[in-house]
């Protein structure tokens, strides 16, 4: 099961990153373009926000199947001194899952604004913020090779 997981949360990680990104650069030409928010812009921001939840779903699965998670019986505290288990254990979850939050505040913040660019603004600054922690707690090693 360890093995699936690990596929769908990997394959998954490439669309929420291409949503993402979609999400992100629409969102800033058009506050930077003065552009108005159309229905599109909405879907678009609902489709990145239910991705990334999928993958935090998937990603919270595959946290608890992993045999890293025995890590924290063998090693107790020395998790943190451990550079490859903290990043495993302790800092690409809990980022992640702020990042996931920072999207989903984003998207909540961009339903009650009424004018476009209000509606637009938070989801530029969120999903941004959330693109970059994202991207700052990926195991590059792991996941390019």
């Amino acid at each position: 099961m360890y093995d699936v997981v690990l596929k769908l949360h990997s394959y998954w990680a490439y669309l929420v990153f291409i949503v993402l990104i979609i999400a992100v650069v629409n969102a800033l030409l058009k506050v930077f373009g003065d552009k108005e928010y159309e229905p599109k812009d909405f879907r678009i921001a609902l489709f990145t926000l239910i991705v990334s939840h999928i993958q935090l779903l998937i990603g919270i699965i595959l946290y608890f199947v992993s045999p890293r998670f025995d890590l924290w019986a063998e090693m107790g505290g020395e998790v943190m001194k451990n550079s490859i288990a903290r990043l495993y254990l302790v800092e690409h979850p809990f980022v992640n899952i702020i990042a996931i939050a920072l999207i989903t505040i984003g998207y909540s913040k961009h339903k009650k604004k009424l004018t476009s660019q209000a509606k637009l603004k938070p989801i530029a600054i969120f999903y941004s913020l959330g693109l970059v922690l994202l991207l700052s707690r990926i195991p590059w090693s792991t996941w390019l090779a």
